[in-house]
C-alpha cells in the first residue's frame, strides 16, 4: 500500500498553487471508479418514471459523462486528459439512487477526478430532475472506490464502501445474541427493522 506523502503536491515552495509537472511520468492505462448516492423518499422513487422532464436516471448518466470530459475546466489544477472511456451507471437502491462512474485513459496522470466529477454531477442532475417533488433530497457518500495504473498501481480506495439504507442506525457496537425485529410508525408508514451485526437494517416498509 502506498504511504501518504507529508506535503501537498499542488503547492510550490513559496506556497503558491501550481499544476504538477507530469511530463517525466510514463504514460500507462489509468482507470478509476467513483460513486455518489442521492437519498430519495419512497414517493420520489415511485415518481421517477413519471418525470415530465424525461427519465431522470438516463439524463443523469449523460450529464455525468459530459462532466467527466470537462473536469480540467472545473478543477483548476487538473490536467486536461483525452479520455478513452467514460460510463455512468444509475441504479435504484434502498432509499435512493446510486451513481457509479468509471473513467479510463492512457496518460501520465490518473483519472480519479474525472470519475468523481462524473459521479457528483450525475447525482446533482438527479437532484435537479426531482427537486420539485421533495426539498429534502440529500447527496451523500461521494467516494473513490478504486483506481489502477501508474506508479502506485492498483488502489482499492473505498471498495467495500456501501451507503447505508435510509433509516439505518448504528447500535453502539454490541453484537446481539440473536436477531431482534421491531416496528415503528413514522410519517404514516410502519417501518420494520431487523438487527444484524452492528447495524439496524430496514427490511420492510408497509403503508400504515
Amino acid at each position: 500500500m502506498r504511504r501518504p506523502t507529508d506535503k501537498l503536491s499542488h503547492y510550490d515552495e513559496a506556497g503558491r498553487a501550481r499544476m504538477v509537472d507530469v511530463s517525466a511520468k510514463a504514460e500507462t492505462r489509468r482507470e478509476a471508479v467513483a460513486e455518489a448516492f442521492v437519498e430519495l423518499s419512497k414517493a420520489v422513487l415511485k415518481a421517477l418514471s413519471k418525470n415530465p422532464k424525461g427519465n431522470p436516471l438516463e439524463v443523469a448518466r449523460i450529464a455525468g459523462i459530459q462532466a467527466a470530459k470537462q473536469t480540467a475546466a472545473l478543477i483548476p489544477m487538473c490536467h486536461p486528459l483525452a479520455l478513452s472511456f467514460v460510463d455512468v451507471e444509475a441504479m435504484v437502491a434502498a432509499g435512493g439512487v446510486r451513481l457509479r462512474a468509471t473513467a479510463a485513459t492512457t496518460a501520465a496522470t490518473g483519472v480519479e477526478m474525472e470519475a468523481m466529477v462524473a459521479a457528483s454531477v450525475a447525482a446533482l442532475t438527479v437532484y435537479d430532475m426531482t427537486k420539485a417533488l421533495d426539498k429534502g433530497i440529500r447527496i451523500r457518500d461521494v467516494a473513490l472506490l478504486r483506481k489502477s495504473g501508474g506508479k502506485s498501481g492498483s488502489i482499492g480506495g473505498s471498495a467495500s464502501h456501501k451507503a447505508p439504507p435510509r433509516g439505518c442506525w448504528l447500535t453502539g457496537g454490541i453484537p446481539p445474541k440473536s436477531p431482534i425485529i421491531f416496528k415503528k410508525s413514522m410519517l404514516g408508514l410502519d417501518l420494520i427493522w431487523i438487527r444484524s451485526g452492528l447495524s439496524l437494517d430496514l427490511v420492510e416498509t408497509v403503508e400504515g
